[in-house]
């Protein structure tokens, strides 16, 4: 089930398809010519792809859904935080929230609208489902980005680096270097094996790249959609193949960290229930107290919010 016909929801539906992860794709928006026009442009690759159907759906259908993916709400202006996004979007997710929660779904929910961590904690306090159920797409993409970054930096594959950016999905996201590595190599020791550069002149640089990336897509072309799509194409197979992948969603931190009741993003191993475990690796000093004032950030924005 997806909610929102726009760019996201879209594109995801668009890159899930050639996956056959999904038998079946129900799609909702309040724009019901939105929603046809879209199905019926999905539906005419079809014949290029593993058997899917692909439907307009309702809030009924999320009954028997395996996973829910929220992607409705007003986009982010080039000038604009996400943050500042937050009252006309809390607004829209309520709505959405009361409708599912009168269906007695059991499904996997994941949260994508902006700002993400507050509205995945929103969702969560309006369905009162368990905490594992109810995730948001967090920093998946931050940490892609990550791992994009470096793996040009450094010559090698971006599949073969691992990397992780934690806490809020925006400004105040940790980049932990800490947790970085390249076959097994910290990012500091593989650097200096290959001794193309010192990594510390440009760790800072990289960082804000990944941070800022969004700002200077949609000040290029208005809106970012083709990665946040893939990333929650990687977030559906964790949950509909069962994988237990460690992935950086966002989730209800229970004291992890030193804290307590607030979404944000760490690694998580994911599965058919969602959130399995929630993975606390050894971080820096630094990076203890940047992810801290990361969740102070949030916990600001979460408690802006009427109603």
């Amino acid at each position: 089930m997806v909610i929102g016909a726009g760019s996201v929801g879209t594109t995801y539906i668009y890159a899930l398809l050639s996956t056959g992860l999904a038998a079946e794709i129900a799609l909702i928006d309040i724009d019901r010519k939105r929603v046809e026009g879209e199905i019926m442009d999905l539906s005419h690759g079809l014949p290029f792809i593993p058997p899917v159907i692909i439907r307009p759906g309702d809030y009924a259908d999320c009954a028997d859904a395996n996973l829910i993916v929220v992607t409705a709400g007003a986009k982010q202006a080039s000038s604009q935080s996400r943050t500042e996004l937050i009252q006309k979007n809390a607004d829209i997710i309520r709505t959405i929230t009361d409708e599912i929660s009168k269906t007695d779904s059991d499904a996997v929910l994941v949260m994508v609208t902006n700002p993400v961590d507050a509205l995945t904690q929103l969702a969560l306090k309006e369905l009162n489902w368990p905490s594992r159920r109810v995730i948001g797409s967090g920093t998946v993409l931050d940490s892609a980005r990550f791992r994009y970054m470096l793996s040009r930096h450094c010559s090698i594959d971006a599949r073969n680096v691992h990397a992780y950016i934690l806490g809020e999905h925006g400004d105040s996201e940790v980049a932990a270097w800490s947790m970085a590595h390249i076959a097994g190599a910290p990012i500091h020791q593989y650097c200096a094996i290959c001794r193309r550069c010192d990594w510390k002149k440009h760790h800072r640089k990289i960082a804000e790249q990944v941070r800022d990336s969004a700002y200077h897509i949609i000040d290029y072309k208005g809106s970012t959609y083709y990665g946040i799509g893939l990333s929650l194409v990687r977030i559906s197979g964790a949950v509909l193949r069962n994988e237990h992948s460690v992935l950086t969603v966002s989730t209800l931190l229970k004291g992890q960290y030193d804290i307590d009741d607030i979404c944000l993003s760490l690694p998580c191993v994911i599965g058919e229930q969602g959130v399995e475990q929630v993975i606390t690796s050894p971080l820096s000093a630094g990076e203890h107290a940047a992810l801290k004032r990361s969740a102070e950030a949030i916990r600001t924005v979460w408690g802006s919010l009427r109603g």
